[in-house]
């Protein structure tokens, strides 16, 4: 299963610099990542090459921070199909907690990352295969 890194991180300035200083040192590539402003704190969401070292490198130095497991879902970039893979998910009363995406260029193939409650998670898997979505494995994921 795909894993997010959830970081909290102080607001203020040189915080980004000092978890991208320590991924670097640590040889972790970064696929993708979202930051979402909390006031004081905000959270940033990392996919990385290997999350578990990540998580080691940045609580080494003090960072709050959890790995969860996350659906990784491969979804061609055309119109419609971010309402396909929802549909599927709502029509089986799965609840999603938190998303973001990206588009792989120049294949069009838009990369889902969906953090889905916990007790639903293998159940969200199976339906998303249903309707035709492929889930990405972790090492697809983090070697795109």
């Amino acid at each position: 299963m795909a894993k997010q890194l959830t970081v909290f991180v102080e607001n203020r300035a040189g915080r980004l610099k000092s978890i991208t200083d320590s991924l670097r040192k640590s040889n972790i590539d970064i696929r993708a990542f979202t930051i979402q402003d909390r006031g004081d704190y905000g959270l940033l969401k990392l996919i990385v090459d290997r999350p578990n070292d990540a998580y080691l490198a940045l609580a080494d130095l003090g960072y709050a921070c959890a790995l969860r497991d996350i659906l990784a879902i491969s979804v061609p970039d055309q119109p419609g199909n971010f309402h396909r893979l929802t549909s599927a998910l709502a029509d089986h009363a799965v609840n999603v907690i938190d998303a973001y995406g990206f588009v792989l260029q120049p294949h069009k193939t838009g990369v889902c990352c969906m953090e889905i409650d916990q007790p639903q998670l293998m159940k969200a898997r199976d339906i998303v295969a249903q309707a035709g979505f492929t889930v990405l494995e972790d090492d697809e994921l983090y070697n795109l």
